[in-house]
Formats: structure tokens, C-alpha cells, sequence
């Protein structure tokens, strides 16, 4: 956070009660961390864990990493990471997928001539 410039007198700080699993522990206490970073007007929320000392933590770190996102733009590893996925999900052009079909027909036929000869008598 040091590194980002992000002081803990920028972060308004809320504890509210968690939804969902947990049970008693969950309905009796506020676990539930809402932090916002006020120069920037990044929120986030954090009721990952059944602590709410873990989930202080969870979100300091989530709030980090927007900021940081934010400050470096493309350039992060999480940006680069969901570019990545989706050129892999991109559809195929016409030309790449014809070329990947013509591949697949050779590599069966290869694969056909290594059958071996039935003997007829």
C-alpha cells in the first residue's frame, strides 16, 4: 500500500453484518469489511472469511490492487491475465479455422495408413 501511496488516513472504514454462509457467528457479528479509498472513490467489500480480521486484510489487499490497476491501466498483471483469456475465447477467422481443419484431416489420414493390411485368402 506504502508503494501505491495509499495512507490509511485516505481509507473510510465500515464493518456491517456478512450475508450467506456462516451461521450464528455470521448473524451475531459485523465481519463484513467495506473500505473505501476517498481520493479515489474506490469501494470495495470483503466478506470472503468468517474473521473480520482476515477480511480487513482481504480488502486492503482487493483496494490495492484496483488502485493499482487503475494507476497502471494495461500494463497490470491482472489486465494482462484477462486479455490473455480472451484472445483464447476469441472466435477463430475463417482462414485460421480452415487451416486448423486442413491439419487435423492430414494428421488422420496419417493416421489411417498405419492400420494394418487385413489378409485376404
Amino acid at each position: 500500500m506504502s508503494r501505491l501511496g495509499i495512507r490509511e488516513s485516505d481509507l473510510e472504514e465500515k464493518f456491517v453484518r456478512s450475508q450467506g454462509k456462516g451461521g450464528q457467528n455470521v448473524n451475531k457479528t459485523s465481519t463484513c469489511v467495506w473500505l473505501r479509498h476517498v481520493p479515489s472513490g474506490i469501494e470495495v467489500k470483503c466478506q470472503r472469511e468468517r474473521s473480520q480480521s482476515i477480511n480487513r486484510f482481504l480488502a486492503r489487499r482487493i483496494l490495492a490492487e484496483k488502485i493499482e490497476a487503475m494507476v497502471l491501466g494495461a500494463k497490470s498483471a491482472k489486465q494482462q491475465e484477462i486479455e490473455r483469456i480472451r484472445r483464447q475465447k476469441r472466435k477463430r477467422s475463417r482462414r485460421a479455422k480452415e487451416k486448423m481443419l486442413a491439419d487435423k484431416r492430414h494428421t488422420a489420414e496419417k493416421k489411417s495408413m498405419r492400420a494394418p493390411l487385413s489378409h485376404e485368402e
